[in-house]
């Protein structure tokens, strides 16, 4: 295994090409204005927009992280523009592609999912804001596998089922309150669903979410069969 592995996100990709298609889209829409006649600037009004959308754009890429994970021998490293969490190897206990059932039918999700072993070791290595986005986000997988119980006739259960409790106690009885709370209820609630607590987006990745997982569980494999070998 590398002493570091780097990932680069997809997100990261094609950045000059973004901004100059938006610089580009800037110029002939300043050229449309000043020779087309005012029964067409609607023409450079569609161009104007579309340019600053595909700036917006590159500058969103430019503030992503440079590499989306550092993979080293002692831990994983998630690095988002919100902020990062930290996840040892010794604290990993499943990696997979998540699925979810549909009619007869098992689907896999565009994601890598974690099943980790101590909350509370984990909890202290997640920014908060990067918590916040990840509740935000990642809201829509509670939709996957909800129990019977849930689906039931007012339509409120939905809603319900998407808050969570600000409190939390882990099983060394260690407590938490606020965000870190609630990211350990959301974990715990995902965890009762999909079998996993940490979930990443395949636009996360610099390859297929099967092969990622390959590189983890070979990293995982090779860390905790090290001091074996030794």
């Amino acid at each position: 295994m590398q002493d570091l592995i780097e990932i680069r996100s997809q997100a990261k990709r094609n950045i000059i090409v973004s901004a100059m298609l938006g610089l580009v889209g800037l110029f002939l829409a300043s050229i449309s204005f000043s020779i087309l006649p005012k029964s067409l600037f609607l023409i450079g009004i569609f161009l104007t927009c579309g340019s600053l959308v595909t700036l917006l754009i590159a500058w969103l890429k430019y503030r992503e992280p440079q590499f989306s994970f550092l993979i080293s021998r002692t831990s994983i490293l998630y690095k988002h523009r919100h902020g990062q969490w930290q996840l040892d190897w010794n604290n990993i206990q499943r990696i997979d592609v998540p699925k979810v059932t549909q009619g007869l039918q098992r689907i896999p999700l565009d994601m890598v999912a974690i099943k980790i072993k101590d909350y509370s070791v984990f909890l202290n290595n997640v920014s908060p804001r990067l918590m916040t986005n990840i509740l935000m986000e990642q809201r829509s997988l509670l939709f996957h596998e909800m129990p019977a119980s849930k689906d039931c006739a007012s339509g409120t259960c939905h809603s319900d089922d998407m808050l969570e409790h600000d409190y939390f106690k882990d099983t060394k009885g260690i407590e938490y309150k606020g965000i870190q709370a609630m990211f350990a209820n959301r974990m715990l609630k995902l965890r009762a669903r999909l079998g996993y607590d940490l979930y990443v987006s395949g636009s996360e990745l610099d390859r297929p979410e099967q092969e990622f997982v390959d590189l983890l569980r070979q990293c995982h494999l090779r860390v905790l069969s090290a001091p074996m070998s030794s």
